[in-house]
């Protein structure tokens, strides 16, 4: 796939999420196997430019390229200005945020709320892509709810104004997360425009993933929730598309040295107060299904620091892989017997 001079190795995206796609996250989920990740959403106000929070979602220190660097906001000039802002700071790609659902997006008219504006819309693309060098995406959902469903107008709209890239979410604004994602929509707006198309939403397996792909002829999928505490999906998903032969799942060993070495990266990257906080809900996705995670994840949350986490994490997993070598100890003299 091919976004402005960027040519992705893949068809695996990682979707930028609020509070999880933070540097760590990306370069994760890019070792694993994913061709391209979007940073959280930066706010276009330039009175957060200098702020700690917004600083550190625009930090992209030593990043696998492309660096794609996404935008909030509601005034086309103030986008523009955002976005050759985040250029200067090293963004290759800038994405424009039209789908985010959370309500104090959408309150001030952003995210997923500008859909009821095409004509905003219009004026926001037109700015952000004229202010730029580097090529500018789009992420959207189907519309603002389904009795309004227009993703296929802003499509048009987007590839008019030289958009170079477009991601859609099978959801409308008014579904949110609930509910199943559809494909028909995302299938219509690829089929309606001439730049490449990203499908998003509810795709979780490798199989999926093929599905999604062949039913809406997309040029690429993005993989949000279901990498979290999970980034080797990207590897998995992959292997089946270019072999259609699964990868074994990962053994709890693998497991635990990905998540020492991702908590490592978030205490370097937010020190030890926010990393340690951060941390847990990371903690909480690796670690869903394992034997004994539930009260493990119970006591995590009252760890308040480094070493106390990474002391307990490591005792988690040293107690899982004594589990189960009694296990295939017990299955071996079950089978002699």
């Amino acid at each position: 796939m091919q976004i402005g001079s960027h040519t992705l190795k893949n068809k695996l995206i990682v979707a930028p999420m609020a509070g999880v796609t933070d540097r760590p996250f990306r370069q994760l989920c890019k070792q694993m196997g994913a061709a391209m990740a979007v940073s959280e959403m930066v706010a276009s106000n330039s009175l957060l430019y200098g702020s700690e929070k917004t600083m550190r979602r625009a930090n992209h220190d030593g990043e696998v390229r492309p660096v794609s660097v996404q935008i909030v906001g509601t005034d086309p000039a103030m986008m523009a200005q955002a976005a050759q802002h985040n250029a200067d700071q090293g963004a290759e790609i800038i994405d424009i945020n039209m789908g985010c659902p959370a309500k104090k997006i959408c309150n001030v008219m952003a995210g997923s709320a500008l859909m009821k504006d095409e004509k905003l819309v219009g004026e926001i693309l037109d700015a952000v892509v004229k202010s730029v060098d580097v090529p500018v995406t789009l992420k959207i959902r189907t519309g603002w709810d389904t009795q309004h469903k227009n993703a296929t107008s802003i499509a048009k709209i987007a590839e008019h104004a030289g958009i170079q890239a477009l991601a859609v979410h099978g959801r409308t604004r008014a579904c949110a997360y609930r509910g199943q994602a559809e494909y028909d929509t995302i299938a219509a707006v690829k089929a309606a425009v001439n730049i490449p198309v990203v499908a998003n939403g509810d795709i979780n397996t490798p199989e999926k993933a093929k599905e999604v792909l062949e039913y809406t002829q997309a040029d690429a999928i993005m993989i949000g929730r279901a990498a979290q505490g999970r980034p080797w999906i990207f590897r998995e998903i992959d292997h089946y598309l270019t072999t259609h032969q699964h990868l074994p799942p990962p053994e709890v060993a693998e497991i635990r040295r990905v998540l020492i070495d991702h908590l490592q990266e978030l205490y370097q990257f937010y020190g030890e107060y926010s990393g340690v906080r951060i941390a847990r809900k990371h903690i909480s996705w690796y670690t869903r299904g394992l034997t004994g995670s539930a009260a493990f994840r119970h006591a995590m949350n009252r760890l308040t620091t480094i070493e106390e986490q990474l002391t307990a994490t490591h005792q988690f997993f040293a107690e899982l892989a004594d589990r189960s070598q009694v296990l295939s100890y017990l299955d071996e003299e079950t089978l002699e017997a």
